[in-house]
This record gives C-alpha cells, sequence and structure tokens, in this order.
C-alpha cells in the first residue's frame, strides 16, 4: 500500500499567503523583521507580524491584530497595504482597512527579551470616500504618507499628514492614467514613480517619473527620465548616494538601469538574458534591494529564480542559497529576506546574513509539508514545440512514486495571462500527484521569466497561442508514454479559465474541465470590466470595438456547441473583474446542449477565493468531478 493522498485541507486550508517581508535596524543592534500575512482560516484577513531578524523560533507578535484587516481594493487587485518607516527608535506602521488609512507607533525594545510597546491605538488618518488608497510610502521628515488614490478613474499621487484625523487625502500630481511604485530617496528631497496608460499593461508601455520635492512639501516640475514606447520599467530604488535604479526592457530584458544624476545617462551595468522584474498585477512587489554595500537582485532565467549581487567593482556573485522561487527581496545592514521556496519546501521567510565570505541563510516556512521528501512529486523542466512551433516551457510533476504506466494528466493554464509559473512547492499540485494523477503547468506564449519576446508571443493571440501551447503540452506527454490520452482534465481560473474553456472549444484533446471566475465573453469583457483591465484585450485580441468580429469569434460563449466533455464552474458572487452572469451565461449554454456541468457560487468571494472553507471545497470539488466524469472513481479520496 502506497501512502494515503494529500487531503484539501492539508492541501490548501492551512497555507496562509507572506507578503511584503521587510527589515528594520534596531536600538540594540539587532534587525526587526515584519511581514504581512494572510490568514485563510480567518477569511483571508491579513494582519502584519513582527520579530528579530534570525529568531526563527521565537513567538511573532502581531500588530494589527482582529478587527484589523490590511486590504485595498485598489485597481480591484491591491497590494501595497502597509507602508512603514523607523525613526528615533519609533516604528510607525500605515495600513490601508476598509478603505480609509490606519496609523499606529511602536517603540523598539533594547533588550533581546523584550517585544515592541504599542504607544497608543490605531488612529484613523482618512475618512471612507469612493476612492481606493494604496501603494504608500512613509515621509518620516514631513510626518506625512504617500501613495496612490483611484478616484474618478484616474490614479493621483497624494499625501496624508499624520496630524490628519478624517482629511481627504492632498493631491501631490495627477498622472494622465495610471502610476505607482513611488520611491522616496534617502534624503527626502526627491520622489521617483512610475506611470502608464491606457490601451498598454505596465509591462507593455510605461515611463519612470521624477520630481524634486520643496520645502512645504509639494512636488516640482516632474520630468520623464526613463520608459516609454515599447519600454516597461519596474521598481525604482534610490540608493544612499542618490544614485537611482531601475529594472526596464529596452534590451528585450528587464535588465538593472542605473542613473547617477538627472543629467547623466543611463548606464547597464549587468546586461543579462534574464529577468530582474515581474508584471506589476499588485503593487507592493520587490525584486531588487540595497544590503548597505552592494546591489542584490532575485534574477529569473528560464523559469527559474536566483539571487545575485553587483559589488562595486563589477563583479556579479550568485548567492548559495536552496530556494528558486523568491518574491518580495528587501535588505538592510548586510541582511536580507524574501519569500521563498523550491520544489521540496513550501513558501516561507528566508533571511540573509550577507556579511560573511560566504553567506548565510535559513528559511521558515510558512507550514511544514505534511509530505515526506519520498512522497513528493518534483517539478521536471520540459520543452515542446507548441504554437507556430516555438520552444515553450512546462513544469511536469510525476505521479508520487512514478508509476511506469500512463497516467491521468492535469493540465494547468496559469492566470494572467501575463504571468508565469513557477516552480515552487504547491500543495495542491501535489494533492494531486499524490493520486496518482501527472500534473503539467504551463509557461505558454506570452508568461513571463523568459524576455519580452516570449511574453509578446501572446499579442493578438490569446485564445490562440495560449490554447495551442496548453493542448501540445499534453501531447507531448502522450507521446511520451507518461499520460494516458483518454484520461486527460484541464483547469484555471480568471484568464486560465478562458484558455481552459477556450482549449475545450478548439482543440479535441481534453476531456473534462474546471474553471474558477472564468473569462467566458470576450466581448462582455471588453465592454463591463474594471478599470485596470479595460483596454487590456486590445493587445492579447485586437483594438476594439474595431476587431469586435475577432472577440466573437474567440469567445467560448460563441462556441459552446463545440464543446464535447463535462465542465465545473466555480464563481464568486462579488466578482467585479468577472461579473457573476458570464458564468451562468457559459453554463446555460452547455445545458442547453446537453454536456454535464455543474456550477459552485459563494456569496461572499470575489475574483480570487480567500477563504479557507472555499479553497478547500473547490479542490475537493474538482478532484471527485473528474473522478466521475473520466472513470476513476475506484481510486482512492
Amino acid at each position: 500500500m502506497g501512502a494515503a493522498p494529500l487531503t484539501a485541507e492539508h492541501a490548501v486550508g492551512r497555507l496562509p499567503g507572506l507578503k511584503e517581508p521587510r527589515l528594520f535596524p534596531g536600538p540594540d543592534g539587532t534587525i526587526w523583521l515584519l511581514w504581512l500575512e494572510q490568514r485563510p482560516q480567518e477569511r483571508g484577513r491579513t494582519t502584519a507580524l513582527i520579530r528579530r531578524f534570525g529568531d526563527a523560533d521565537a513567538e511573532p507578535s502581531e500588530l494589527t491584530p482582529p478587527p484589523c484587516n490590511l486590504r485595498s481594493r485598489v485597481h480591484d487587485y491591491g497590494g501595497g497595504v502597509l507602508a512603514s518607516g523607523l525613526q528615533n527608535n519609533l516604528l510607525t506602521l500605515v495600513w490601508v482597512d476598509g478603505g480609509c488609512l490606519w496609523l499606529q507607533r511602536w517603540e523598539l525594545p533594547t533588550t533581546p527579551s523584550e517585544q515592541p510597546i504599542s504607544l497608543h491605538q490605531p488612529e484613523q488618518l482618512t475618512k471612507s470616500g469612493d476612492w481606493a488608497l494604496a501603494d504608500g510610502l512613509l515621509d518620516l521628515k514631513r510626518q506625512r504618507w504617500i501613495g496612490i488614490r483611484e478616484m474618478n478613474g484616474l490614479d493621483q499621487l497624494v499625501s496624508v499628514n499624520f496630524s490628519s484625523r478624517g482629511e481627504s487625502p492632498e493631491l501631490l500630481h495627477q498622472p494622465l492614467d495610471f502610476a505607482g511604485y513611488a520611491c522616496l530617496s534617502d534624503d527626502g528631497h526627491h520622489l521617483a514613480w512610475v506611470e502608464w496608460q491606457q490601451p498598454c499593461m505596465p509591462w507593455d508601455s510605461s515611463q519612470l517619473w521624477c520630481a524634486e520635492i520643496d520645502a512645504e512639501g509639494h512636488l516640482l516640475a516632474p520630468k520623464q527620465l526613463a520608459g516609454g514606447e515599447g519600454v516597461s520599467v519596474f521598481q525604482p530604488l534610490w540608493l544612499p548616494d542618490g544614485r537611482l535604479v531601475v529594472a526596464e526592457d529596452s534590451s528585450g530584458w528587464w535588465n538593472l538601469s542605473v542613473k547617477a544624476a538627472a543629467e547623466d545617462a543611463w548606464e547597464s551595468p549587468w546586461p543579462m538574458a534574464a529577468e530582474t522584474a515581474m508584471p506589476q498585477w499588485i503593487y507592493g512587489m520587490r525584486t531588487t534591494a540595497w544590503d548597505g554595500e552592494c546591489l542584490l537582485a532575485a534574477v529569473c532565467s528560464r523559469g527559474a529564480w536566483t539571487l545575485k549581487r553587483l559589488h562595486g567593482n563589477g563583479e556579479v556573485e550568485t548567492i548559495n542559497q536552496p530556494f528558486d522561487d523568491l518574491a518580495y527581496l528587501q535588505a538592510c545592514n548586510g541582511r536580507a529576506v524574501a519569500v521563498a521556496s523550491n520544489s521540496t519546501c513550501t513558501a516561507g521567510l528566508l533571511e540573509l546574513d550577507l556579511r560573511p565570505r560566504h553567506p548565510l541563510w535559513n528559511h521558515t516556512p510558512a507550514v511544514q509539508s505534511p509530505l515526506t521528501a519520498e512522497q513528493l512529486s518534483v517539478a521536471e523542466a520540459i520543452w515542446f514545440s507548441g504554437h507556430n512551433g516555438e520552444r515553450t516551457h512546462a513544469w511536469y510533476y510525476p505521479p508520487s512514486g512514478n508509476p511506469p504506466e500512463a497516467a491521468p494528466l492535469l493540465v494547468k493554464s496559469h492566470s494572467g495571462p501575463t504571468a508565469m509559473a513557477r516552480r515552487g512547492l504547491s500543495l495542491a499540485i501535489q494533492y494531486w500527484t499524490s493520486r496518482g494523477w501527472g500534473v503539467v503547468d504551463v509557461n505558454y506564449g506570452g508568461s513571463t521569466g523568459f524576455g519580452r519576446d516570449y511574453r509578446e508571443r501572446l499579442n493578438g493571440g490569446w485564445g490562440v497561442v495560449d490554447v495551442e501551447d496548453c493542448a501540445a503540452a499534453a501531447q507531448a506527454l502522450i507521446a511520451t508514454g507518461r499520460a494516458d490520452p483518454d484520461k486527460i482534465a484541464i483547469e484555471g481560473g480568471s484568464a486560465g479559465g478562458f484558455t481552459t474553456l477556450a482549449a475545450l472549444c478548439f482543440t479535441d484533446v481534453f476531456r473534462v474541465a474546471a474553471c474558477r471566475y472564468a473569462v467566458c465573453d470576450l466581448t462582455a469583457m471588453a465592454e463591463d470590466t474594471h478599470r485596470f483591465e479595460a483596454r487590456y484585450l486590445d493587445g492579447l485580441v485586437g483594438e476594439w470595438p474595431a476587431q469586435r468580429m475577432l472577440y466573437d469569434k474567440r469567445s467560448p460563449l460563441n462556441h459552446a456547441a463545440q464543446i464535447r466533455c463535462p465542465v465545473l464552474f466555480f464563481q464568486g458572487l462579488q466578482d467585479k473583474v468577472v461579473p457573476p452572469e458570464q458564468t451562468k451565461r457559459m453554463a446555460d449554454a452547455l445545458r442547453s446542449n446537453g454536456i454535464p456541468v455543474e456550477v459552485q457560487l459563494f456569496e461572499d468571494e470575489g475574483h480570487g477565493f480567500r477563504n479557507q472553507a472555499t479553497q478547500i471545497a473547490v479542490l475537493e470539488s474538482t478532484e471527485a468531478f473528474f473522478r466521475r466524469h473520466l472513470g476513476l472513481a475506484g481510486q482512492q479520496t
């Protein structure tokens, strides 16, 4: 008898999301580590935790206990909900909760055994309004928060004084459309930020802007420093000596560029055929940091991440550590932190001491894997011939124990579609492999992490390139005898749900499917979606409404009669990105054609499921649906 399959509760119900770690120097010479934790067992509530760097065994202090819930609805995807700063041994936090800004201060202790001391209860800085706030930083010199307000169909760069009590934010700068990722120079005299305009997404074309800050805190003569048409910029970073660093992809790869002064030219000290950035779906992402002496960067090559350090003499050092899925990099005084995982370890806080000749690391997973090393299915990189014969990448997870016979195969189409399938341990994938399934997570054309050319394969081709690549990944595994052609399933959420449905319409590879909040009707999405993606399809499909016939041609809803296999739908009723009406129409169309369909609706969920009970129900229902319709009812559950 083999090991018991992983339960859904262990696979998805217990794993908190770790986000936006940061480091602060304490008065006793120690470094403090602060991070956000999204807890599915608390209905997706996000809170802030703190402990000393390197003291993983210590119980962290929760700085924002219930009812605090650090969450923003800016651009409907949020991120960047917490701003923090240290001054005179006082840690100041400003966060977004309920559409308002809240402020609280703590005194950091001077002895190792003590915890931060709260100086007062949270104070509400702003009233709620017809706006969303996020992506803030603290200007402690002027005692204010600087960030983004989304209001009346535009982003605004605004400030809120710490002495404010229920006032409206003050406008600092009005971008033409979108903005974010602001960064304040160490001396407080300059602010840099990113802007982009529809129909472009920030990874298509964006600009780096900068302005001087006058004595009253106003921005003087903002000007564009980098980026432009066909160039994407990511995460500006000021160095202590006044140099400005940004990742930009004019070379075809998101590489770092450095500018010493406003009148100086940009220099590229670190050219490489690899990425030092990721698509800006949410605020708060970081891939570059300054450790006090050197520039650090998380670097993605061929779908896997490494950590590298650029020394002053131009030498590039690869930091020796075992994790190849990295995010949210931050550094301070010779230490660094990131959220990290690999194929055998769940996501956790990676703490690095960079001061020794050979850097030291420690990793604290959010939860321990319930599987032994022998039970784990380790991701294998596979390359195959995809759309138009293009070499295409995927991560393949064989069934646990590597059975010799062809196995059922689950094809995963990631969301975005401008995103990537990552290699970090996913217990949700292990749920399937522990049940005898193979899983292939496809980096179809349009995915990030492989350069701009790979990313632009999807331009004008959404619903074709991604579909053919997902089908080709399955066929490649069938051809090698690793997958049973009669037991091929596909699943995806959001844009991945669209790819899933389109694959059922336009290929004959798949025998069953599951979709979470899937895009079913491109025309409806073009006419009725949220502001952030309002013109996204202009690049993915064609200019709207001039190319309406192409939208109709690609929409799964218009080709429901071509779907011949059972489909399971999951939909949040609070979804503003893909309205529930799309799922209802698609399910009704399939039912009218006699196709077996199930629909599960979740009253309190939006676009992306946060609640523990929802996540468990989705995984268990999907597996039961697939077993039933593929004739696998006799397998372990």
